[in-house]
C-alpha cells in the first residue's frame, strides 16, 4: 500500500470541486441530464473570451518563429494529451502543412490514444525522450496543456524545455487557476470551473481547450499564409471531397466556371494556390510556382505583385 501522505491533495483545484447545480444528476432524467450538461456548458463561451488576451499574447509570440519555419508542440496527458494530437493531426490536411510542424505529444505514447495509461502522468521527467527526440530550436513552441493545471507531466514538460532550450517559447494552457510553472512564458487560464460530474475535466474543460487548440493553430496558419479571405488556399485536391471544394476554391477566386476550373487545378498537380495564380496572373505551372515562392507562399503577395 502506498503512503497516502505523499499523495497530493487537489481539493483547491476548481475542476476537482463540486458543482452545486448538479447534485441531483442520480435522480435526474434525461431531459434533465441534457439540461444540466447544455447550461454548464453555455458557460464556456464566457471563459473563453476572459482568455482572449492571455491567447492573443501566446499565438503572437509563436508566429514568427513558426512563420521561420519552427514548430508548434502540444504536449498532454489523458484527455488534454489527445486533444493536443487531434489538433497536431488535423494541421496536415487542412492546411498542407508538412507533417512534424505541428506536434502532438502524450504521456504513455500512441497507445494512449485509445488505452488509458493515467500512471505516466506523475512523472515530471517523463516526457524528457520526447522533447530530446525532436531537438528542439529557438523557433519552437512549446504548449503544456493541463486542465487541471497540477499535472507533473505536463508542468515537467516545460521545465525540460527551457533547459533544452532556453529560447524557445512555452506556454501553460489549463482550465484552473493554479501557480504559473517557472518556465513558462505565457500562461492562459480557461476559468471553467467545477464539472457536470465531480473532475470529469473531459466535459466543459475539455470543450474549452478544444476550442483554445483550434483557435491557436488557425491564427498560426492564418498568419503564416495558409488561408485567403476565409478559403482553405492551401488545399491540395487528394480525393473526391476534396477536389470538389477546392474547384469551387479556384472558381471563387478566379471566376472561372467549374469545368475550366477542374482543368486548370488538374493543370496546377491539384494544387489550389497554383492554380488560382495560373489564372489570376496568366502564367504556367512553373511561372506560378515560382510567383509563389517569391511571394513566401502567400496567395495575396502572388497575385497582387506586379
Amino acid at each position: 500500500m502506498s503512503d497516502p501522505s505523499h499523495i497530493p491533495d487537489r481539493a483547491h483545484v476548481r475542476t476537482e470541486q463540486r458543482n452545486p447545480r448538479t447534485t441531483t444528476l442520480h435522480q435526474a432524467s434525461v431531459a434533465e441530464i441534457i439540461a444540466m450538461i447544455q447550461a454548464e456548458d453555455e458557460t464556456i463561451p464566457d471563459a473563453m473570451a476572459r482568455a482572449r488576451p492571455s491567447l492573443e499574447a501566446f499565438i503572437a509570440a509563436a508566429e514568427p518563429g513558426f512563420v521561420a519555419g519552427g514548430r508548434l508542440i502540444y504536449i498532454g496527458a489523458g484527455t488534454s494529451g489527445r486533444l493536443g494530437v487531434l489538433d497536431a493531426s488535423e494541421a496536415p490536411p487542412t492546411f498542407q502543412v508538412d507533417r512534424g510542424r505541428v506536434v502532438g505529444i502524450i504521456a504513455g505514447g500512441d497507445a494512449a490514444l485509445r488505452t488509458s495509461s493515467e500512471s505516466r502522468e506523475d512523472d515530471p521527467e517523463g516526457a524528457r525522450p520526447d522533447l530530446t527526440g525532436l531537438a528542439l530550436t529557438p523557433r519552437d513552441t512549446v504548449l503544456a496543456i493541463a486542465a487541471g493545471g497540477t499535472t507533473p507531466y505536463v508542468r515537467g514538460s516545460l521545465a525540460i524545455t527551457k533547459e533544452l532550450c532556453p529560447e524557445a517559447v512555452t506556454g501553460f494552457l489549463t482550465c484552473s487557476p493554479v501557480e504559473t510553472p517557472a518556465a513558462c512564458d505565457h500562461m492562459i487560464v480557461i476559468e471553467t470551473g467545477p464539472e457536470v460530474i465531480t473532475g470529469s475535466t473531459r466535459m466543459k474543460a475539455g470543450t474549452a481547450t478544444k476550442l483554445a487548440l483550434n483557435t491557436i493553430s488557425t491564427a498560426i496558419m492564418i498568419r503564416e499564409g495558409r488561408v485567403y479571405e476565409n478559403l482553405m488556399v492551401d488545399l491540395r485536391a487528394t480525393n473526391a471531397k476534396l477536389r470538389d471544394r477546392a474547384a469551387r476554391i479556384v472558381s471563387t477566386l478566379t471566376g472561372l466556371e467549374r469545368t475550366s476550373a477542374f482543368a486548370v487545378l488538374d493543370q496546377a498537380g491539384g494544387s489550389v494556390k497554383t492554380a488560382v495564380v495560373m489564372h489570376r496572373r496568366d502564367l504556367d505551372r512553373a511561372g506560378a510556382e515560382a510567383c509563389l515562392a517569391e511571394a513566401g507562399g502567400r496567395l495575396d503577395r502572388a497575385i497582387t505583385t506586379p
